[in-house]
């Protein structure tokens, strides 16, 4: 066994109050976003936690980018095969969670997933390395694989198939926005008495709250 029981550090970086947020959560997460991109103290500051329920009521949560962000939603894509894209045709109702450890900061988004349009993912797909191009094509995510050997082989496959050519994006990849329902800012403080604010949508805007940590 492994004791991790006495793992632990103070949170003093900073502190959160209602005068420090913007009254709309889109405008606030661009803030902290951007503030996390200068930092350069986090590798990947557009990573964030998708989760997502099954159809056995099981919740599964994966590492996924945020590759755009507006006051409508905010958006990733995958493979439309995939255990993810299987359970938000089940349950669309997703957590998007971004852990800025190092400024001691976390966003947690509730809401909805929907799919993109085919030309939204081919404009994206476009965008892409011509390697990432090939590996949507070549890997059947979530299935079972045999061998590492038979991934690679199935992109050689691929890479051979497109050489010369302009690779079009595959109909069973895509992404979705997630439209937010609710959007919670985490400043973590000392003693563990954390800030917490979340914002609710209404039919009238954004209702704030202070949260108990």
């Amino acid at each position: 066994m492994v004791d991790t029981s006495d793992i632990r550090r103070e949170y003093g970086l900073g502190e959160l109050r209602r005068s420090h947020l913007d009254a709309c959560p889109h405008q606030q997460f661009d803030v902290w976003l951007q503030q996390a991109i200068k930092s350069r103290k986090i590798v990947d500051p557009t990573a964030m936690t998708l989760s997502t329920v099954s159809l056995d009521n099981f919740p599964t949560g994966r590492i996924v980018l945020l590759k755009r962000h507006d006051h409508g939603a905010f958006r990733f894509f995958t493979n439309y095969t995939s255990d993810k894209a299987e359970d938000i045709n089940f349950n669309s109702n997703v957590s998007l969670s971004f852990a800025w450890l190092e400024l001691e900061r976390q966003v947690i988004i509730s809401g909805e997933a929907t799919r993109l349009s085919p030309e939204d993912n081919a404009l994206y797909f476009e965008s892409r390395p011509r390697a990432s191009q090939i590996a949507a094509w070549a890997s059947f995510q979530s299935a079972n694989a045999a061998s590492r050997e038979e991934l690679d082989e199935r992109y050689a496959a691929c890479e051979k198939e497109f050489e010369g050519k302009k690779i079009p994006c595959p109909e069973f990849w895509g992404g979705y926005d997630v439209t937010a329902h609710s959007i919670e800012f985490w400043q973590g403080r000392l003693g563990r008495l954390h800030d917490r604010f979340r914002y609710t949508r209404t039919e009238l805007g954004w209702d704030l709250e202070r949260i108990n940590p």
